[in-house]
């Protein structure tokens, strides 16, 4: 009976699997007929859907392991040989990757594995031949030659949508333009042999985006078309032609698309082909593989351990008092430990603070917040670490670090990508970059806003400034939902004496002051100066009731993720 237990095993999850990706690419299939009928809450639900789906599916395919393994579920020779017969049942999948990885975190799941255990998990990436199998290709090519508008004409018709154009004539001609503009007149008189773009569009909230590329000799251009959908019709907003534009839509502060990916392999080789600053990782999570994506990073890691022996050392900024962060100098991004213990004047919990860390990964981050990946039972060689980090974690986070003679043990992190703290920005950065980073303060504030967030805490040192100088927010600990608060005018002391020792008025636990976030801020001189001219009414009651109406009313912003020099329709034209 013993020997049949692995095949019973890999079928009960090869099973899972599959039904996992039937119902993902069913509710993905969804959005362009949201896009069509302007069904923005629709749109949102299905995004909620798809998120819970990987835990939904992973859960009872356990219960049904256990129910059928019963004593032998945590055996590991039992794992090893489901292992081996699992592979044989996803084989000629257009997703093995994927079927690997939802392997591994069921096994993970089972063992609560510390590190990593290569007998019960896939540990290595499968082989490309697996990956790259024969069918119809991701994307359609279409020749350069002849009139530029034909083509974009031609791409957009071919990827009909179920709604009316505003003025297709009239968007065609402008994208056109736009991209005649960047190649100094038609494609094929610029040297161009083709231009490719993914079958499918892709959706996010209220747009869509035709993503492809020019092949012009050596050289490979991005090519998108983001479209929206304004109660007018269907328009072409923006023409993005340049890689850190592009990234910027495909970037970690951005909700996960939903675009219909039968070859998720093929599809990210070809968005890492325009992008190539961005990792493969961060990829797999943009289009909705974001398991996947944390299996990549996690190798990512292991690579780039095996290839240096640079120390994790703590991450430059001020010290937080709920969590411990470090890095490596030349790695891109953050691991944050939360810390056994907070002081005052913060009252929060573990639980309360890895609550705000989900409402985040389940939010519109609109932008303004960083995604975030969450790990457990991670295990490094205990020289990586700088002796004031290990000191520090032991010390703080001594419930989630542990370390023996040579290993370091850390039951739950969270990864995020490395950026600039605002603070050391401004401190050192010259005098318009410091300006303009204090008006986009403002404006990050004002989306988090409108996508019904408020961050809590508005100090500048938990905000930061990314490659493309946008203004973003990463300390989660008091972030709340906007509609949560209940912002007040600040009443006069009754008396000067009495206020030194606090107010003379009642203050309820949601009571928030706007009045006070300029002293929260800290501005000084021009930049004070630069923040008010663009965002004095931050300052004031009336603009956040204001939006609260707006989201009690069920209004949903838009949040362009491109700059606005490049919308074709600006307010105005």
């Amino acid at each position: 009976m013993k020997r049949t237990l692995p095949g019973t095993g890999a079928e009960i999850l090869a099973e899972a699997f599959d039904a996992y990706r039937t119902v993902f690419a069913r509710v993905t299939a969804r959005a362009p007929r949201r896009f069509a009928r302007r069904d923005w809450h629709g749109m949102q639900a299905d995004a909620l859907e798809r998120l819970d789906l990987y835990s939904r599916t992973l859960t009872p395919a356990l219960a049904e392991l256990e129910r059928c393994l019963g004593a032998h579920l945590r055996e590991k020779a039992v794992w090893s040989a489901m292992k081996e017969a699992f592979l044989p049942r996803v084989a000629g999948r257009s997703d093995v990757e994927l079927a690997e990885t939802f392997f591994s975190s069921a096994s993970r799941r089972v063992f609560t594995t510390v590190g990593v255990d290569p007998a019960v998990e896939f540990v290595a990436p499968a082989p490309e031949a697996l990956l790259r199998l024969p069918g119809a290709p991701v994307t359609s090519s279409y020749p350069p030659g002849g009139d530029t508008a034909a083509l974009v004409r031609r791409m957009l018709e071919e990827r009909a949508l179920d709604a009316p154009w505003r003025d297709l004539d009239h968007d065609v001609r402008l994208a056109a333009a736009a991209i005649e503009a960047r190649f100094g007149g038609p494609l094929d008189a610029a040297g161009a042999e083709a231009v490719q773009v993914v079958r499918p569009l892709f959706f996010r909230n209220k747009a869509a985006y035709l993503v492809g590329r020019v092949l012009a000799g050596s050289g490979i251009v991005p090519l998108v078309l983001a479209l929206t959908h304004p109660p007018g019709g269907v328009t072409v907003d923006a023409v993005l032609l340049d890689a850190d534009e592009v990234s910027q839509v495909f970037g970690f502060t951005r909700s996960y698309f939903h675009v219909d990916v039968r070859q998720p392999f093929e599809t990210v080789r070809f968005l890492k082909s325009i992008l190539p600053a961005k990792p493969v990782a961060e990829l797999y999570i943009a289009i909705g593989y974001n398991k996947h994506g944390k299996t990549e990073l996690y190798r990512d890691l292991l690579r780039h351990l095996a290839e240096s022996d640079e120390p994790f050392v703590i991450a430059p900024g001020d010290r937080g008092m709920v969590m411990e962060v470090f890095t490596m100098p030349s790695l891109d991004f953050v691991f944050k430990v939360i810390k056994d213990t907070f002081g005052p004047p913060k009252t929060t919990s573990r639980e309360e603070v890895m609550a705000k860390y989900r409402l985040v990964f389940r939010h519109d981050r609109a932008g303004r917040l960083i995604d975030t990946q969450e790990y457990e039972h991670l295990e490094f060689e205990r020289a990586r670490f700088s002796p004031r980090l290990l000191a520090r974690l032991l010390a703080d986070a001594g419930e989630s670090v542990t370390a023996s003679d040579d290993r370091v043990a850390i039951r739950h992190l969270y990864t995020a990508r490395r950026i600039v703290p605002l603070n050391l920005f401004l401190a050192g950065a010259p005098p318009d970059a410091a300006r303009a980073a204090t008006v986009e303060l403002g404006q990050a504030i004002k989306d988090l806003a409108a996508s019904n967030v408020f961050p809590g805490d508005l100090l500048p040192k938990n905000f930061g400034v990314t490659r493309h100088g946008r203004v973003v927010f990463y300390d989660y600990d008091e972030l709340c939902p906007l509609t949560d608060c209940n912002f007040r005018d600040l009443p006069e002391a009754a008396d000067e004496e009495g206020a030194a020792d606090g107010p003379s008025f009642f203050v309820g636990a949601n009571d928030i002051f706007p009045e006070e976030f300029e002293r929260f801020l800290g501005l000084r001189g021009a930049l004070r100066e630069a923040f008010l001219d663009a965002h004095a009414d931050l300052l004031t009651p009336r603009y956040w009731l204001a939006v609260q109406e707006r989201i009690r009313a069920g209004e949903f912003p838009d949040f362009f993720p491109y700059p606005a020099a490049r919308r074709l329709h600006r307010p105005g034209q």
